[in-house]
């Protein structure tokens, strides 16, 4: 793992026979045993598509939709952080299992450690602010411009929203047009239109 995999290459077959399965499996456990594991991943299903979870030691660092395409995050990544990149799910059971959680609506808030090094400056400052919006309640960018204290960066704010590095788990879907309307999303508008749904039903049970 001195060198970054082709990304392609670094996700196992979904017919992967069970005796490479426990080869890649003790690899990654081997790997982080000996402090030479630096990014682990996993994917899971969910309503909103395939969804690609990333940790590093400090804790959950990506989450990205298909559409961002899955391969293209890793090698980004690899290039941003470490190439010492492994399919390590159990790094990341606690994120599935809260995700899996979230999704079936048992779920309104995040516990999973996270690393916010993918963002900085006033963007973090965005994230920081839109982790206080509560599941369920919205916000406009404009009122997140302000709670961010700068009330005229309503531009700003829409790109914190758009390069969030872990969308869902912080909730960027929460985060609406002055007027109501949906605004843009990273995984698409049918998909923050899912995650509003589900957590209008959630509040109203």
């Amino acid at each position: 793992m001195t060198s970054p995999e082709p990304a392609a290459e670094l996700f196992p077959a979904a017919d992967e026979a069970p005796a490479l399965h426990r080869l890649r499996t003790r690899l990654a456990a081997d790997a982080d045993a000996a402090g030479l594991l630096d990014l682990a991943y996993r994917t899971v299903d969910s309503p909103v598509g395939s969804l690609l979870l990333v940790a590093t030691e400090r804790g959950l660092v990506r989450v990205a939709f298909a559409g961002e395409d899955h391969d293209a995050v890793l090698a980004a990544l690899a290039t941003r952080i470490s190439p010492r990149v492994l399919h390590a799910p159990a790094r990341l059971d606690q994120p599935a299992r809260e995700l899996a959680e979230y999704f079936a609506g048992q779920r309104q808030t995040f516990t999973v450690p996270v690393d916010l090094r993918l963002s900085s400056g006033f963007r973090r400052q965005v994230l920081d602010r839109m982790r206080e919006i509560a599941y369920g309640r919205t916000a406009s960018y404009r009122g997140l411009a302000v709670a961010a204290g700068s009330p005229r960066a309503v531009r700003a704010v829409g790109s914190a929203c758009a390069t969030n590095p872990l969308p869902v788990v912080i909730p960027c879907h929460r985060v609406l047009r002055s007027d109501g309307t949906l605004g843009g999303y990273l995984g698409g508008l049918a998909a923050k239109t899912v995650l509003l749904e589900l957590e209008s039903a959630g509040t109203a049970a």
